[in-house]
C-alpha cells in the first residue's frame, strides 16, 4: 500500500444516475510508487471512508507527474449485454447483474414493484437498470439512487438521502442561475389519434391562453395509441410543461463529504426573480480537496429546476 505524494487538487465527482463515481489526482513519481491500471485506490478524509475504486487511466509528462483517473464499480455498468428477465424487482435485478459481473454488493433496498417480462438486447447495464428504475417509479412513485458506497453497490430511496445541510449566501461563494422558455416549455399541447373505426383523426388540445399571450404559442405535438385518454394526457402534459425551466448550480460551497449525487440539501437563496427555500436534489457534485481546503460545486434540481 502506498500513500503517494499528491500535487495540487484531488477531485471526487458523483452524479445521480448513469455515471460512475470518479476521483482524479496527480501523483509525483518517486522510486517507491509503482502502480498499474486495475489497482485499487482508497480515499479517506478525516478517517471517514469516502471512495474505493480502480485505476483506469494514467497520463504522465516529462517531469514524471502522473495524472490518475480512478472509477468505482459502477464503471462496469458501462458494459453492454443482453438480459431477458421477468417478475423481478429493481433491487433483485441489480443483485443479479452484480453477481454476473463479480461486483460487491452492499445495501439494496426492497423496491417492492415486480417488473413484468423484459427483453433488453445489446444495451448498457446502466440503461437496463435505468429502464427498470423508471418502471418502478411509474408504478410505485418512488425514486431510487444507485451508487458505490466505498466498494459496495448500493441502492437507496432518495427519501433516506436527505441531509441537514443548508446551502445559502454564507455557505456558497457564488451561484449560476438561469430561467428559460427556450427548452422544454410548452403552453399548448396537441395530441392526435387515428381512429380506425371511424376513419377520422381525433385531436385533443390543452392550452394556457395567458401564457400564450405572454410567450407566443409554444406547441407540443404527439400521436397517441388506442386506449389512451387523450384529454387527460393533454391536461397532464400541460401541467408538466407549462412553466419556465430553471437551472441552478452552486460554486465553491463549503465541502461536506456526505453530499453525493442523489443527496438532498436545503437551499435558501434569493435568486433575483424568485426566492428558493426548500430541499433540492443534487444532480451532480464535484468535491475539490487541496491541502486543508475542501470545496464542492453542485448542480441542483427540483420542481421547475432541471439539471
Amino acid at each position: 500500500m502506498y500513500y503517494p505524494i499528491i500535487e495540487g487538487e484531488l477531485s471526487w465527482e458523483t452524479e445521480r444516475k448513469g455515471v460512475p463515481g470518479k476521483i482524479t489526482f496527480t501523483v509525483l513519481k518517486d522510486l517507491d510508487v509503482r502502480f498499474q491500471e486495475g489497482n485499487a485506490v482508497m480515499l479517506q478524509v478525516d478517517g471517514k471512508k469516502i471512495f474505493y475504486g480502480f485505476v483506469f487511466q494514467k497520463k504522465r509528462d516529462k517531469q514524471q507527474h502522473i495524472k490518475v483517473t480512478v472509477y468505482d464499480q459502477l464503471r462496469y455498468f458501462k458494459n453492454k449485454d443482453t438480459y431477458v428477465y421477468g417478475n423481478k424487482r429493481l433491487d433483485e435485478l441489480v443483485r443479479m447483474i452484480a453477481s454476473d459481473f463479480r461486483l460487491k454488493v452492499g445495501t439494496l433496498e426492497n423496491t417492492r414493484f415486480k417488473i413484468p417480462s423484459r427483453i433488453e438486447q445489446n444495451k448498457t447495464i446502466f440503461d437496463i437498470v435505468q429502464t427498470a428504475h423508471d418502471l418502478t417509479l411509474q408504478n410505485q412513485g418512488k425514486m431510487f439512487v444507485l451508487y458505490d458506497d466505498y466498494g459496495k453497490i448500493t441502492l437507496k430511496n432518495v427519501e433516506s438521502m436527505k441531509l441537514d445541510l443548508l446551502i445559502d449566501e454564507e455557505s456558497g461563494e457564488n451561484f449560476d442561475y438561469s430561467s428559460s422558455i427556450d427548452g422544454e416549455t410548452y403552453n399548448k399541447i396537441k395530441l392526435s389519434y387515428e381512429n380506425k373505426d371511424t376513419g377520422k383523426r381525433e385531436i385533443y388540445i390543452a392550452q394556457d391562453s395567458k401564457n400564450i399571450n405572454d410567450w407566443g404559442v409554444l406547441q407540443y405535438f404527439d400521436t397517441i395509441k388506442e386506449g389512451v385518454n387523450g384529454k387527460a394526457q393533454a391536461n397532464a402534459l400541460l401541467q408538466l410543461y407549462n412553466q419556465k425551466t430553471r437551472n441552478l448550480s452552486i460554486k465553491k460551497a463549503f465541502g461536506d463529504t456526505r453530499v453525493r449525487g442523489g443527496s438532498a440539501v436545503i437551499v435558501g437563496l434569493n435568486l433575483g426573480d424568485i426566492i428558493v427555500q426548500k430541499y433540492m436534489m443534487v444532480e451532480k457534485v464535484k468535491h475539490s480537496f487541496e491541502e486543508s481546503e475542501h470545496w464542492m460545486d453542485l448542480t441542483l434540481r427540483g420542481g421547475e429546476f432541471i439539471a
